[in-house]
This record gives structure tokens, C-alpha cells and sequence, in this order.
């Protein structure tokens, strides 16, 4: 639950139908007007006028080429499935290692690795503020002795690995590196991900440490830190997912994404870095709920724009550094408390939503992850519904086989005009990182929460179990996934016995040396790799580039 925003919205429609109903909701029973939350209005009918009235048919193009509309790869699934890469953690590094096994024997071919809260801000397990939250939503990681035991056994050659993680991201990245290297595996074919997107934290989730401007010098650093050590591996995932989770519109969130991007590319060429060494490691993380359709034109269109930026922009020459390469999975957004059942197939949809947008990675939600930390049983079933899709239903056919449909290209279109329409705004506010951090972004996004909420609450949104087909019945029993008190205290237990063993000496040493770098200007990435190596915590290594970076303080607007 660290890293998803479920949602489940209290209030009946303002006159519920009796329970057991079964008639169409009032409030769309016509169908006269429709409405996408972007504001596309969607017309009955497409023909092929519609198509050239949007914009025409010129950009669908080939799957695999330039602008990628149709997809980056020319056979997609055909070739090769998308990967599977459940979100999973919680509690100790010895417990995710376990339903890090259990996953893989059942199938899944990536995993993704959820942090705890205090993780996340850069705090030891120690720490005063982490009293309580030691591995309540997620792994908790002190010292790379915890990343060694996650990982123990798991061929990282096979095996990806995405690091869900932002604020801390530079020392999580660090551990995680030197843990692959310790066991023996060549940081040059290392493939892996971090989510490391510390602008979209600051806008929605709140797991920020620096303020905004060192904080992107250090999503810089890892960049360029793997693009000369860890060619294969995406220091960044960009993530529309928890703007989108937090309330934007789908043309917000994809706007927002490519804006971040553009951020994060303008601050590395700023380093002399060539945007083709390493604008093609950068990745993206997009989430999916409500209506189907609005999530293909969403990606279709974002897909087809990113490329026109990174040609047309950044004059980038090899066309891999203009695919948009992304992992979209269910958001948690879409889930309800009631009727939890119904997310079992809310999920499936979001998983066709996903597939028929042209993913490279799915991490579906589990049923269950509207009100706890997923089971192995709800764990299980979004795996097998992945494993459906791929194996049954005949998806992996032929690519994007709704290209060409006068509906599809024509909302493509129009979704690509509202994303530039958001995008030309953040710029006459001055660019995503100044319109952040004066806090307008947050702002807008909240503004869209209240007034989706306000939607619901009066029935102008449907949401089975919630305004509608309500049942007349008791709410179900709900299992929590329980916290265990003891779990904690072994890590505490754990993290005591390493500060007595380990050599603190070299720790000062190195943690001095990081400290110099920061002050310096330099790149932080090869001190924290030596401070970590020697096992300095998370939260000395956060401590000490807060003495130089100071901590961010969040801009309130009303």
C-alpha cells in the first residue's frame, strides 16, 4: 500500500436504487452526452471524416518505427510477452524474500519492490520517527546486508528488478548495485529499474527528503552515474502513476510525465552528457482505471508525442531514445472497499486496457490492495489474470489491432492536442519544476480530486457497489494483513548488530568523503556506492547530504 492510492468512495447516489436493482444507472441511462475526464466529448458514431477532421491518419504509422504510435517493438507480444512485475514487500528483508520466491515459482518474470515508509524517507529503522512504520507498507532496508538477504538466490540475469523508491532512491540504487556486484554479476549487463522520480513525489506522494532543485541534481547523478556504469539499467522511472492516483485527469497525468522528463533531460544535457547516451534508459510509469478507451488514446497519443519531442526537440538520432518505454498496470485508484470482489474483474479489464495500450511491463493490483498489503492469494490471482490474457485469449495475435478504428485514431488525435494544451500551460507558468515547487501543480491536481469526489458522491460518476448495485447486505469481513511488532524489533535486533561489527572508521571516512562531493558540486553516486559498501545506513547516507542539501519544505496554496 506505500506506493498505490486505493480508493473507495463512501456515499450512495443521492437516490439509490432498491438493493438487488438491476436497471441502468439514472444518471447515464440516455447516453446523450459523453464526456471523457480529459473533457474529450466522445460522439456516437467515427467515420473516416472524423479521422482527418482530428488530424488525419499520418501519424499511426508502422509498430516498431518512428513515432511509435502502434507500439516501440515491430512484433510486440507476438515476439515476446510483457513482463509481469508484481509489486510486492513488506516487513523484513527475510519475508519479501520469501513472496519474492513465491512469486517467481508461480511465474512472474519481474518483480517490483515495495519500500516502507520510513525506507522511503531516508530514515533508519531506528530512528524516533520511524516508530511504528518499520515494514508496516513495505521492505524495510537499513544496509545492504538487508538488500543482500532480499535477493539472496535470485539470478538478477533472469530475473529484473524494479526499485520502487524516490527520495532515497541514490542509496537504495547504491545497495542494490553493490549487492549484484558482490555476488558476482557485471554492473555493465545489469537490467533493472528504479522508480526515482522525486518530482512526481513531491506533487503526490509526499516521500520527499531535499528540496526540489538538489533533488533533481540527484536524480542527475544516477543517470549519468549508469549511463557510464550501468548502461543497461533505467536510473528513472518517470511516474504519471500517483499523479494520475492523486487526482489528475489521464491528459494531466501524461502531460505531467513528459514535463517531468523534459526536466530531467534538460538538467543532464546541462552536464555535457549526449541526449542519445542515455535518453533511452529513461522508462515511465502510467497507471490505469476508469475508461478503457481513454487509456489507449492516453498512451497512443503520449507514445506518438514523446517521440516528436526527443526527435524534434532534442535532435536525439538513434530511435531508441524516442520509445516511450513503460510499465502501466492497474491503478488502485479504480479499486472499492465494497463489493472487494469486483476488483478481481476490474482488474482483468485494466490488464486488457494495458496490453491493448502497448506495454512492456504489467504490474497489476490485487483485489485486496484497496484496504491492505496484498495476500498471496489475491497476489496469485493478478498473476494468473495476467497469464490469462497472455495465453488465452488470443492478445498476442497481432499488434495493436485497434489501429485503424475511426474512433481510436480519432480520440488518439485529440488526446494528443489536450496533453500539448497542459504541457504549453506548464510552460507559460514557467516548466514543471518551477510550477512544483511554488506548489501550483499539487494545487491542480487536488482541485481535480475534489471535484472527481464531489462526481461520485452525487452519482454523475458510476461506481458499482458504491453508487450503484448497491446490495442491501452486511460488509464483508475483511482480512488486514497484520503487523507484526515482533518483525520490527528483529530489525532493530538487526541493525544494532551491524553498527557493532562493521568497521566505523571506514564509515566515517566514507560518509566524510560523500559529504566533500555534495559540498563540491560533483557526482554523489561513486561516495554513496563506497559508504554503503563499508554499510552505512540509508539514513546516514540521507543525513549527511541533508547537511549540505537542507530539507524540503512544502509550499501550501489554497
Amino acid at each position: 500500500m506505500s506506493d498505490r492510492t486505493a480508493v473507495s468512495e463512501p456515499k450512495q447516489k443521492e437516490k439509490p436504487r432498491a438493493a438487488g436493482d438491476s436497471a441502468a444507472p439514472e444518471a447515464r441511462s440516455d447516453m446523450n452526452s459523453v464526456v471523457w475526464e480529459s473533457g474529450l466529448e466522445i460522439k456516437p458514431v467515427y467515420s473516416a471524416e472524423d479521422v482527418e477532421a482530428s488530424g488525419g491518419s499520418g501519424g499511426i504509422g508502422r509498430p516498431g518505427e518512428y513515432p511509435f504510435t502502434r507500439g516501440i517493438h515491430p512484433l510486440m507480444y507476438r515476439r515476446r510477452p510483457f513482463t509481469m512485475r508484481q509489486y510486492s514487500g513488506f516487513g523484513t528483508a527475510a519475508e519479501t524474500h520469501q513472496r519474492f520466491l513465491y512469486l517467481i515459482r508461480h511465474g512472474q518474470t519481474g518483480l517490483n519492490v515495495a519500500f516502507d515508509l520510513p525506507t522511503q524517507c531516508g530514515l533508519d529503522s531506528d530512528d524516533p520517527m520511524a516508530e511504528g512504520e518499520v515494514g508496516r507498507v513495505g521492505m524495510a532496508v537499513d544496509t545492504l546486508a538487508d538488500m543482500e538477504q532480499a535477493f539472496d538466490g535470485i539470478d538478477l540475469n533472469k530475473i529484473t528488478v524494479s526499485l520502487t523508491v524516490n527520495g532515497a532512491a541514490a542509496p537504495i540504487m547504491a545497495m542494490y548495485f553493490a549487492m549484484a556486484r558482490k555476488r558476482g554479476f557485471d554492473l555493465a549487463e545489469l537490467r533493472g529499474t528504479a522508480q526515482n522520480d522525486i518530482v512526481k513525489e513531491i506533487i503526490a506522494r509526499g516521500t520527499w527528503i531535499f528540496p526540489v532543485e538538489p533533488s533533481i541534481r540527484l536524480v542527475g547523478d544516477t543517470i549519468e552515474f549508469c549511463a557510464k556504469n550501468v548502461p543497461k539499467y533505467f536510473p528513472v522511472s518517470i511516474c504519471g502513476y500517483h499523479i494520475r492516483e492523486s487526482g489528475a485527469t489521464p491528459a494531466q497525468e501524461m502531460a505531467y510525465g513528459l514535463a517531468i522528463a523534459r526536466a530531467y533531460i534538460d538538467h543532464v544535457l546541462e552536464r555535457g552528457l549526449d541526449v542519445d547516451a542515455f535518453a533511452g534508459r529513461l522508462s515511465f510509469n502510467f497507471d490505469i482505471h476508469g475508461n478503457l478507451w481513454e487509456q489507449v488514446a492516453k498512451f497512443r497519443a503520449g507514445r506518438r508525442l514523446w517521440a516528436k519531442i526527443l526527435k524534434q526537440d532534442y535532435g536525439a538520432k538513434n530511435p531508441r531514445s524516442m520509445q516511450l518505454k513503460m510499465i502501466a498496470g492497474g491503478g488502485g485508484g479504480g479499486l472499492t472497499v465494497q463489493q472487494p470482489e469486483n476488483n478481481i474483474v476490474r482488474g482483468a479489464y485494466y490488464a486488457l486496457a494495458s496490453a491493448l495500450s502497448g506495454t512492456q511491463t504489467m504490474a497489476l493490483c490485487c483485489y485486496d490492495e484497496a484496504y491492505t498489503i496484498p495476500s498471496e492469494h489475491a497476489a496469485h490471482l493478478s498473476l494468473r489474470t495476467m497469464q490469462i490474457l497472455t495465453h488465452e485469449t488470443g492478445l498476442r495475435d497481432t499488434v495493436d489491432p485497434l489501429a485503424g478504428s475511426y474512433f481510436v485514431e480519432s480520440t488518439t488525435n485529440e488526446m494528443e492536442k489536450r496533453i500539448v494544451e497542459v504541457m504549453a500551460d506548464l510552460e507559460s507558468r514557467g516548466g514543471i519544476v518551477r510550477a512544483v515547487a511554488e506548489g501550483w501543480v499539487q494545487a491542480e491536481v487536488n482541485r481535480q480530486a475534489y471535484e472527481r469526489e464531489k462526481q461520485i458522491r452525487s452519482g454523475a460518476i458510476d461506481k458499482v457497489g458504491v453508487n450503484c448495485f448497491v446490495e442491501d447486505e452486511e460488509p464483508p469481513d475483511i482480512e488486514f494483513h497484520p503487523y507484526q511488532e515482533d518483525d520490527a524489533a528483529k530489525q532493530l535486533e538487526k541493525l544494532k548488530k551491524i553498527r557493532d561489527e562493521r568497521d566505523g572508521v571506514a564509515v566515517d571516512a566514507a560518509l566524510e568523503r560523500l559529504r566533500s562531493a555534495a559540498a563540491a558540486g560533483g557526482n554523489v553516486m561513486p561516495s554513496i556506492m563506497d559508504a554503503v559498501e563499508v554499510y552505512a545506513t540509508v539514513g546516514e547516507v540521507c543525513a549527511t547530504l541533508k547537511q549540505v542539501f537542507g530539507a524540503f519544505e512544502e509550499p501550501i496554496r489554497f
